[in-house]
């Protein structure tokens, strides 16, 4: 593949300027794999200081399954009303609400998981792991890690992303706003079944 195919591939993938795409290829030799980590790691800082900005603007997004039995709505924010009118905005708000519809996600980050929820679940896993013979220095560490990966499977940005699994909703949410260039952040969600 060519250097000008490799920029083109690299600009579709992350959003970055032609210019960053073939900077980022020259400094990691023309590898596009350490170039897109490249990339996708100055864009994480770059979204880091635009996290900060105040997202007024927005839409409320929903997806309904067809069965009719299933939906959900997802409130995501941004800085203007010209990026909340964008087509890649709306089309990021519909797969989210996608997203909480098919992985019923409790909370939007691991830190918002109540502590009383992680109590009862290591009770039933202490009881579990007792079952198993496992001894008391055991079943401290596996809690810790069964506690750590409830928390992350259980909130929305820490989710493998339905449509790409090789990344997180966290990251998603990184390179949308290194592509919109402002701000964009998951407000509220809800999710409703029968």
């Amino acid at each position: 593949m060519s250097q000008l195919e490799l920029v083109k591939q690299l600009r579709d993938s992350t959003g970055a300027s032609m210019m960053a795409c073939k900077k980022a290829l020259e400094e990691n030799g023309d590898d596009y794999q350490k170039a897109l980590d490249h990339l996708r790691k100055k864009g994480a800082a770059k979204a880091m200081e635009r996290g900060e900005k105040v997202t007024g603007e927005g839409v409320v997004m929903s997806y309904l399954h067809s069965n009719g039995r299933l939906g959900a709505m997802i409130q995501l924010g941004c800085e203007t009303d010209f990026v909340a009118r964008n087509e890649t905005f709306i089309a990021l708000a519909k797969d989210l609400a996608m997203q909480v519809a098919a992985n019923n996600p409790l909370v939007l980050s691991p830190e918002d998981i109540d502590s009383n929820l992680i109590d009862k679940e290591k009770e039933i896993w202490t009881a579990q792991l007792k079952e198993e013979g496992k001894n008391d220095t055991m079943i401290e560490q596996i809690l810790e890690n069964k506690a750590k990966k409830f928390r992350e499977e259980n909130s929305l940005i820490k989710q493998t992303f339905l449509k790409n699994l090789d990344i997180t909703v966290e990251q998603l949410m990184l390179d949308s706003v290194n592509k919109m260039g402002e701000n964009v952040r998951i407000v509220k969600f809800a999710r409703f079944s029968f």
